[in-house]
């Protein structure tokens, strides 16, 4: 074990509290604690000990030992906050993840429609979401290919992404960076085109492009399939970033039935460099709560 012995697990052991999300709920935060992997918050994850100050936040999460950060909503902040964090984070060694790349159709059908305008509209946005990337030195960004068409086979609606996706993939080569595709679970947002692993990974193979990789969530795909460490070695050469979240509840590792502790070290085991998104909420309120996300990522990180 490369990480230190926290003295708290035996006195939890003697006292019968073995469970992982007692365990991490009770153990105290090692302020000099150096995570083994890339784990990246998100604003308003600690905004009771700092505020609403995106860049307050971004030096809080730099203070707990985090490297990464990542921001949905990055593309439709004003410049001069996308400059300024940018400086922030690479004053303090935070790496930007993902952000999202363009409108998600969440109710009806546009990357598997073939319609060209939808087409050239999702292009116009990947164009866009380049010079935001460029702004704030990230690599990737995520897209979602939107609702199914109904009225359309699944084999051509599959084409009709493919081809969006490697005219999209010329674009963002160039600059070196990278759309992740994230396949999201039938239960949370039922009808979307990309819900599985495998799927995304065939896509992918034929885009066949470095521009083109797999956002692997890992609570979505508990949900949807199952299976993941399994699926996660099959989808490997093409998976560029993961997301987190235990489930039931979409809360923090050690919350639910996901065992993170062996997940974490299968990723790690394998050499991943890349970022892992902190795309979850509080499994409880207020600087409590935020000391309980802190404390569940070192409780699983330890063990790698």
């Amino acid at each position: 074990m490369k990480r230190r012995t926290f003295t708290s697990t035996a006195a939890l052991a003697s006292l019968g509290l073995s469970t992982p999300a007692l365990w991490a709920s009770n153990r105290p935060i090692d302020k000099a604690y150096r995570y083994n992997l890339r784990y990246a918050p998100h604003l308003g994850m600690f905004r009771a000990h700092v505020g609403n100050d995106p860049i307050d936040q971004l030096h809080f999460m730099a203070d707990q030992g985090f490297t990464a950060f990542e921001d949905n909503d990055m593309r439709n902040r004003s410049l001069a906050l996308q400059e300024e964090m940018a400086r922030v984070m690479a004053q303090r060694g935070l790496q930007m993840g993902v952000f999202v790349a363009h409108t998600i159709y969440w109710q009806k059908p546009n990357l598997a429609s073939g319609d060209p305008a939808l087409r050239q509209a999702f292009l116009d946005e990947i164009k866009a979401s380049i010079e935001v990337a460029k702004r704030v030195n990230a690599t990737w960004m995520t897209v979602v290919p939107g609702h199914v068409d109904l009225r359309q086979n699944r084999a051509y609606q599959t084409v009709h992404v493919v081809e969006t996706l490697k005219q999209a993939s010329a674009l963002l080569e160039p600059h070196g960076l990278v759309m992740v595709l994230e396949p999201l679970n039938f239960r949370d947002h039922p009808g979307l085109f990309l819900s599985e692993s495998p799927q995304a990974y065939a896509i992918c193979q034929s885009v066949n492009s470095p521009a083109c990789k797999i956002l692997f969530d890992i609570y979505h795909q508990q949900i949807q399939e199952g299976n993941l460490i399994p699926n996660i070695e099959k989808c490997w050469d093409e998976i560029g970033y993961f997301q987190i979240g235990d489930n039931p509840g979409r809360k923090e590792p050690t919350t639910g039935e996901i065992n993170y502790k062996n997940v974490f070290r299968y990723i790690h085991s394998r050499g991943y460099q890349g970022i892992l998104g902190m795309e979850h909420g509080n499994s409880k309120s207020g600087k409590a709560g935020e000391q309980a996300v802190i404390a569940a990522y070192q409780a699983v990180d330890q063990f790698l």
